[in-house]
C-alpha cells in the first residue's frame, strides 16, 4: 500500500494506491484492496465515505470489468465518488490483475458530499462536490478520431463544470489518459482548440484500453468553486 498525505487546493487529502494480491481473481483482488484501504483510512480518522476519486487499473479487459463491478458495489451510497478505469498490463509490478488508486478528502467543518448523477444514471457519476472542491468522473467518447473525441468530451465537461457552479478558470488539475496509439502532442493541440484557459496542473498517461473498444482518450477534471 502506497500512502501520501497531501495539502492541495487548500484541503487535506489522503492518496492510497495498491495492487491486488496474486492468487485471487479480479473481483476478489478488488474487494481485498478496498478492505485494506478502509483500514488505512481509519488510521487517519476517515472512511471510504470520504473517497472523492478512484482510478481502477486492469491487466486486461476481463480484469477491468470484474474489478469495476466490485468497485461500484463497494463505493455506493455515502461512498459514491468520481471514477475512471483503464487497461494497462505494464501498470503492474506484480502478477496482480487489478490495481486501485483512491483519493480521500478530509471534509471541511460542516461540509457534506453532494453527488450529481448522469441522466439517465450510469456506472460513473457525473461529478461530486465536497466543501469547495468539484470532482468529475472521467469523460470519454466513442467517435472515429482523437480530434472528434476530444471536442466531444470537452463540449460535455464545460457545461458540467457550469452545472456544478464552477468553470475551467477554476480547474486545479486536468488528468488525461491517452491510448498508446496516439501522441500527447496531438492531444494538447486538440485540447487547446476548445480550452484556452491556463490550467495550473496537467498530467498525462498512456494506456492500452478503456471500458469499451474505440475510445482513445479519457479526461478527468478536479476544480474548485469560485470564492
Amino acid at each position: 500500500m502506497h500512502k501520501r498525505l497531501r495539502h492541495w487546493c487548500g484541503q487535506d487529502f489522503i492518496a492510497l494506491a495498491s495492487e491486488g494480491r496474486p492468487g485471487m481473481d479480479a473481483a476478489e483482488e478488488t474487494a481485498d484492496i478496498f478492505r485494506r484501504m478502509a483500514l488505512e483510512l481509519d488510521r487517519d480518522g476517515l472512511t471510504l465515505n470520504d473517497t472523492v476519486r478512484t482510478r481502477l487499473w486492469g491487466r486486461d479487459r476481463k480484469s477491468r470489468d470484474g474489478g469495476s463491478k466490485v468497485r461500484r458495489a463497494t463505493l455506493d451510497g455515502p461512498a459514491r465518488s468520481a471514477s475512471s478505469s483503464y487497461i494497462k498490463a505494464g501498470h503492474f509490478d506484480s502478477d496482480a490483475n487489478v490495481a486501485i488508486e483512491l483519493l480521500a478528502m478530509r471534509p471541511p467543518p460542516g461540509a457534506n458530499k453532494t453527488v450529481e448523477e448522469f441522466e439517465p444514471p450510469r456506472t460513473p457519476l457525473r461529478y461530486l462536490t465536497l466543501g469547495p472542491m468539484v470532482v468529475l468522473s472521467g469523460f470519454s467518447a466513442e467517435l472515429p478520431t482523437l480530434a472528434d473525441q476530444v471536442a466531444d468530451i470537452l463540449a460535455r465537461i464545460t457545461p458540467t463544470l457550469d452545472h456544478a457552479g464552477t468553470s475551467w478558470q477554476h480547474a486545479c488539475l486536468v488528468s488525461c489518459y491517452l491510448h498508446e496509439s496516439q501522441t500527447i502532442e496531438a492531444l494538447q493541440a486538440e485540447f487547446a482548440k476548445s480550452v484556452t484557459t491556463a490550467i495550473p496542473e496537467r498530467e498525462y498517461g498512456l494506456v492500452d484500453g478503456y471500458s469499451s473498444e474505440g475510445k482513445l482518450i479519457e479526461i478527468e477534471v478536479t476544480a474548485r468553486l469560485p470564492q
